[in-house]
């Protein structure tokens, strides 16, 4: 796994012209054919990518031949803030295959989003499994395995069909085996990959062509950014400024990429979140493949004061 002899000083946060903080990492930039053009850090250090994976395990769910589309596919591959919004989208997601909350297996978990959590709280309804933000994941593995005539008891278990789908998914996206599987947040197993192979696999991903079952997914998340995170979260607020596609991931992960496949996937060691969107939009912007001025409204709009790049 990725470790410091692997990093590069990324970022750091200056307070009073001093230097209070320093973030340590990797970060990768490949072509749309998945070669790497700059890397910041070893490109080929080991990361479990978390959240991150969530738009292969979305793909793999499309390639079970689930019509999913709109914001329920959004959904599919959402870090979801648990809005009564998209609460909603998943009901229904599960609604469609005859099932309700008690089928999801992800643990129990508060809203991410403020006022959610505190009407929750306020209401007395406490943390639910469909408030957790990987529900909609989960709820789109109960669909595609209830589409598919597979069993939703153990939808989670390694050996299921869902499971092994997206085994083959992550390896053939990402051009590389997997190293090793473990167990997410979310008790959904979880793989661990190079970051060039994680950077490549969302390339991929987003530039899957209109009109391809694959291609959905990024229409819909460009269609419904709001879904894929929340208003004003960090995922949300990039799409809608940059046109790019954006997916975090668990400590310290981020992985965008721009329709034609060039894509960035960072790493910070210490599994902070503050920098990764910072260093990603950075590292296209240099190479000219997002304008300063929509990098810099992202920015604006989510970034701590005092935190800049260190490369």
């Amino acid at each position: 796994m990725i470790g410091a002899g692997e990093s590069v000083e990324l970022a750091v946060l200056e307070r009073s012209g001093e230097i209070e903080s320093r973030h340590l990492g990797a970060a990768v930039l490949v072509d749309a054919d998945g070669r790497v053009l700059e890397a910041l850090g070893d490109p080929a250090a080991l990361i479990y990518p978390r959240s991150a994976v969530k738009p292969l395990q979305a793909t793999a769910v499309l390639g079970t031949g689930l019509p999913l589309a709109g914001e329920e596919l959004v959904l599919a591959a959402a870090s979801h803030a648990g809005t009564p919004a998209h609460v909603a989208v998943v009901e229904r997601m599960l609604a469609s295959a005859g099932l309700d909350e008690s089928a999801l297996r992800c643990p129990a978990d508060w809203p991410l989003d403020g006022a959610a959590r505190t009407a929750a709280a306020a209401s007395g309804a406490g943390p639910r499994r469909i408030t957790m933000n990987y529900s909609g994941k989960h709820a789109a593995f109960l669909a595609a395995s209830a589409h598919a005539g597979w069993s939703t008891a153990d939808y989670l278990e390694p050996a299921h069909p869902m499971q092994r789908a997206v085994a083959a998914t992550v390896a053939e996206y990402a051009g590389e085996p997997v190293a090793h599987w473990g167990i997410d947040g979310c008790n959904a197993p979880t793989p661990v990959m190079s970051l060039a192979g994680l950077a490549r696999s969302f390339g991929r991903v987003a530039a899957s062509g209109p009109g391809t079952p694959q291609g959905a997914l990024p229409a819909a998340i460009h269609a419904h950014p709001w879904a894929i995170d929340g208003p004003g979260r960090e995922n949300s607020v990039t799409i809608e400024e940059t046109g790019l596609l954006a997916k975090v991931g668990a400590e310290g992960v981020l992985v965008l990429a721009t329709d034609a496949g060039q894509a960035v996937a960072v790493k910070i060691l210490d599994g902070t979140d503050r920098a990764r969107t910072l260093v990603g939009l950075e590292l296209l912007v240099r190479a000219g493949l997002v304008p300063r001025d929509r990098a810099d409204a992202v920015l604006a709009r989510t970034l701590a004061p005092g935190l800049r790049v260190a490369f």
